[in-house]
């Protein structure tokens, strides 16, 4: 049998299969997944769920996105798990669609398939310089602070520099920039990667510029997480008075957003609160209305990175449509030893899946995938449905992927009331898959296996006065998880 299985999981494959319950597998156990699991067991008694995911740990963008400092957010992890321990579903981790098992025989094995697993890969912001060293997706440090086993290895260079650029200002460029400058003796006692803040530790960073392409008015960034980077102990704040300056156009927009004045507000406080800094003290720099032009090599022409070079720009459009940034033709130069890009995730295609490359999603109506999305020729892929990210684009908070969920879920529920899915189609569903996965030698993680390795994270983190202290590799993991 497939490494970790469990007999009890076998004979529930066995009890199963005679109530031919439908069988809906869904790929990605980030919140979106349960989500959608939840929403599925809750609408139908009839319905079996399992969730599988690359990786051997669950909870996705919870665990490995969520900044270690903001554990009330990963309070949500209780829910998901109760959702994992329900007797009609199962997590299986450690399983990859793709390279443990494809997309068209996982549509063979179930009656349904929803697809949820995120967006895993970056947008690229196309300019000269990108492939220097030192320049790195803001989705890469956040893996590599976090713990996820893809980013182990990814060693940013923290002591050749004091200066940090952070591309974007929304609130994943925030937590980078906070974890760059918050003082490594409150991130101890935090669930950071023990890697990294042995990193952290050591840096030499000092100072962090943050660049917007629009002004303070347009920060995609939310009022929480501004408050809590602008109220760091002892971290001087560096905001040009000019660009606090409003337009007709911003004050509309203000007018309209709740959330874009509050940021605003925040921002002009922190201006007037300044004052000088002094040698080592940490600073961080918004930069407004300046985009990305290139990054330029070091001196030495190592390959490694020198300076990004900065455009100005102005903003173009009135009330009536949103304010665009073009270029004006005047550059300045910043100094640096890292470079971030926080410029948004993308999605990555699988085979056998219909994907829109320029926007980085599934076409799909309301969750059901479209075969094909051209006009006056809607037609759906019978059984597959998508949710989160990869439905929607990278946007919106976790709770976001509840409402998401809830409108994939009535999707699915109206194709099984109208036969579209139906239990007479017998599938083999989590039994067939797991004599597959066997076949091919891949260790399944089951639910029970991930319970050993939160039981030893915190017995880990609980030495050393943390809340976890998470085992970064593959090899750890599936370690744990098979003792």
């Amino acid at each position: 049998m497939a490494s970790f299985l469990k007999l009890r999981w076998i004979s529930k494959s066995f009890s199963t299969l005679s109530s031919t319950p439908l069988r809906i597998c869904v790929v990605g156990s980030g919140p979106a997944g349960f989500y959608t699991a939840e929403k599925l067991l809750k609408a139908h008694g009839s319905v079996d769920v399992d969730i599988i995911d690359r990786l051997p740990t669950p909870f996705g963008l919870v665990r490995s996105g969520v900044a270690p400092d903001h554990p009330e957010t990963k309070i949500v992890i209780n829910q998901f798990s109760r959702v994992a321990q329900n007797e009609r579903c199962s997590f299986i981790g450690n399983v990859s669609v793709g390279s443990s098992i494809t997309l068209p025989e996982l549509r063979e094995m179930y009656n349904g398939v929803v697809l949820a697993y995120g967006a895993e890969s970056d947008r690229s912001l196309g300019i000269p310089g990108e492939e220097l060293a030192d320049i790195y997706a803001a989705r890469e440090f956040v893996w590599w602070y976090n713990g996820h086993p893809d980013c182990r290895n990814l060693a940013p260079d923290l002591k050749s520099s004091d200066t940090a650029v952070i591309l974007g200002q929304g609130n994943v460029a925030l937590d980078v920039a906070r974890i760059l400058l918050r003082p490594t003796a409150e991130l101890a006692r935090t669930d950071i990667a023990s890697h990294a803040l042995a990193a952290l530790e050591e840096s030499t960073i000092r100072k962090v510029y943050l660049v917007g392409r629009r002004g303070p008015v347009q920060a995609a960034c939310t009022a929480k997480e501004l408050r809590e980077i602008l109220g760091i102990k002892d971290l001087v704040i560096h905001i040009k008075q000019a660009d606090l300056v409003t337009t007709p156009a911003d004050e509309i927009e203000m007018k309209n957003n709740r959330i874009r004045r509050r940021v605003y507000e925040l921002l002009s406080k922190a201006v007037t609160a300044g004052h000088a800094s002094v040698p080592g003290q940490r600073e961080l720099h918004f930069v407004f209305f300046h985009k990305p032009d290139r990054f330029l090599e070091s001196d030495d022409r190592s390959g490694r990175l020198g300076s990004v070079r900065l455009e100005k720009t102005t903003l173009k459009g009135d009330e009536s449509m949103k304010q665009v940034a073009v270029g004006t033709g005047v550059y300045k130069d910043i100094s640096c030893g890292l470079a971030l890009k926080s410029i948004g995730y993308k999605s990555v295609a699988i085979d056998g899946l219909p994907f829109d490359n320029y926007k980085g999603i599934v076409p799909n109506l309301g969750g059901r995938v479209l075969a094909n999305a051209s006009l006056g020729d809607m037609q759906y892929e019978t059984g597959l449905y998508v949710c989160g990210w990869l439905k929607r684009g990278p946007t919106g908070i976790i709770a976001t992927n509840l409402y998401c969920a809830e409108e994939t879920i009535a999707c699915v529920s109206e194709d099984i009331n109208k036969g579209v899915l139906s239990s007479k189609s017998v599938k083999p569903g989590r039994k067939g898959m797991l004599e597959l996965l066997d076949s091919r030698n891949t260790r399944v993680v089951p639910f029970d296996a991930w319970e050993k390795i939160d039981l030893e994270e915190k017995r880990l983190g609980n030495l050393k006065n943390k809340p976890r202290e998470k085992l970064a590799t593959r090899e750890e993991l599936l370690k744990i998880a098979g003792k």
